[in-house]
């Protein structure tokens, strides 16, 4: 696994495969069969914030986020981040998203947060609520909500649906519209991971667009 020293700007790394062909249909039923994921997703959740709080008080005493409480954060964020690009965050799939909590490469929803040796003692008193704030404010107007550790609402999901009935009379997902879903998810992954504690490297005001992060940033596998 690279660490932050090793991708100091880049820690967070987003990525994504549209795929082809696409059911026309099948995104009408989606909500149905992603259900088994959202009960299993609002426990992992409690999990994510309680395990955060312990690596709060780590960070705070040590400047360290114990290795394994961070693989676990990060396998319910690569999850959380399966089930959106299945269902209504993108709909960039029709494979089903395994219920794992692993790095899973074979599916074409990718998500790596390179471990930092060191944390700041004094951001992690801040970040998350203070300096996160500019964020919050525009990543509202991208989701309009958050539920069992996702989104729902807002933008994206006006994207999506967009693409969506676009999918259905066409049988084509415009490119264009995925580039830009893509990066307001990739925004959103970005702030979690510095909100959880997980990298002090301060989200970028950014819309990288794309399945791919942008020239330069290598994937961590």
């Amino acid at each position: 696994m690279t660490t932050l020293a090793e991708t100091p700007d880049r820690p967070v790394r987003v990525n994504a495969v549209l795929d082809a062909p696409l059911s026309r249909w099948l995104w009408l039923v989606k909500w149905i069969l992603v259900i088994p994921h959202y009960v299993v997703l609002f426990f992992l959740w409690i999990a994510f914030t309680v395990v955060s709080v312990i690596a709060f008080f780590s960070i705070l005493f040590t400047e360290r986020y114990p290795r394994a409480l961070f693989d676990f954060n990060l396998g319910v964020l690569r999850w959380s981040w399966r089930v959106a690009y299945y269902s209504y965050c993108a709909l960039g799939t029709d494979r089903y998203p395994p219920f794992s909590l692993g790095e899973e490469p074979g599916y074409p929803a990718r998500l790596d947060i390179a471990y930092p040796e060191r944390l700041s003692r004094g951001l992690v008193l801040v970040k998350w609520w203070l300096l996160a704030i500019p964020h919050y404010i525009v990543i509202g107007f991208f989701l309009g909500g958050w539920h069992a550790g996702w989104w729902d609402g807002g933008l994206v999901a006006v994207l999506t649906v967009i693409a969506a009935v676009t999918l259905a009379f066409t049988e084509k997902y415009p490119k264009s519209l995925f580039d830009l879903i893509l990066g307001f998810d990739r925004w959103v992954l970005r702030v979690a991971a510095y909100v959880s504690l997980m990298t002090d490297v301060y989200p970028p005001f950014r819309l990288d667009m794309g399945g791919t992060e942008p020239s330069g940033a290598e994937d961590l596998s």
